[in-house]
């Protein structure tokens, strides 16, 4: 079996300084590999997630993987991904679209600042008879049980509550949807939020741009603002500068270069 070598990235994102924020793994591509072996991929990085991109006219197609399969949003990866393309392959460029499997995602850069462009999702009310589970999961009852097409969203009355989460992973993982976002006010900040995936092979993302497709849009609503801070309190923590943009929502943050290398990989 024959081998060939890829460029891989590896990008601190939503983050001032190395070891913070979320890291993901960045891997350019001329053609798409196999759907196998990107998520093979993934697994031996055992990040939360890592990109693959192709070109694509002037723009560029993105997909993400977690250690356990591919999903149809990722903040942070998308992040790392145009800080590779605007710093390392093409150093003066200022904004990048990106195809998706959930529509164009646009970034673009201002300084250190990476402002990203995505779609807003809406909380939907009922979640049936999973509020027990849950709770029971997250090791706290909530102040209310949501949830959006993919996770759960608990909302919190303190963030100190959101800091002292210790969840049953196994037990979250068993639930209908396996993932939950937990959320309550800040206090040097709008709002505070961890989120919680067993289901996709990552107990706790450090810092998720998704959910933040979620929480902004509440959070604007609630707190009668457009624009907001927010943080992750994760244990590297993560800082997102947000804005509800009616049907689209921006968020935005820094990131910092931890490798570049080389990967081989059997065709």
């Amino acid at each position: 079996m024959s081998e060939i070598e890829l460029p891989i990235h590896q990008v601190d994102a939503f983050a001032d300084r190395l070891f913070a924020g979320n890291p993901a793994a960045v891997v350019p591509l001329v053609e798409w590999l196999p759907e196998a072996t990107m998520q093979a991929i993934a697994a031996e990085n055992n990040l939360s997630e890592t990109a693959f991109f192709v070109p694509d006219g002037a723009d560029y197609a993105l997909r993400w993987f977690t250690p356990a399969w591919e999903v149809p949003l990722c903040g942070h990866a998308t992040l790392a991904s145009a800080y590779v393309l605007m710093t390392i392959l093409e150093p003066g460029r200022t904004t990048v679209r990106f195809h998706s499997k959930s529509g164009p995602l646009t970034v673009s850069k201002n300084g250190e600042l990476y402002t990203l462009d995505f779609p807003a999702r809406d909380i939907i009310d009922d979640v049936g008879g999973d509020y027990d589970a849950v709770a029971e999961a997250l090791g706290a009852k909530p102040i209310w049980l949501k949830r959006s097409a993919y996770r759960y969203l608990a909302y919190f009355e303190t963030a100190a509550e959101v800091a002292a989460l210790k969840p049953d992973f196994g037990k979250l993982k068993a639930t209908p949807k396996g993932a939950c976002m937990v959320t309550a006010p800040g206090t040097d900040c709008d709002f505070v939020s961890r989120y919680f995936a067993p289901m996709a092979g990552v107990d706790e993302d450090p810092v998720t741009g998704s959910s933040h497709s979620t929480l902004i849009p509440f959070w604007s609503a609630k707190l009668s603002k457009k624009q907001l801070l927010a943080r992750q309190l994760s244990a590297r923590g993560g800082t997102l500068y947000c804005e509800d943009r009616g049907e689209r929502v921006s968020f935005a943050g820094t990131a910092k270069l931890y490798l570049s290398g080389t990967i081989r990989v059997p065709v």
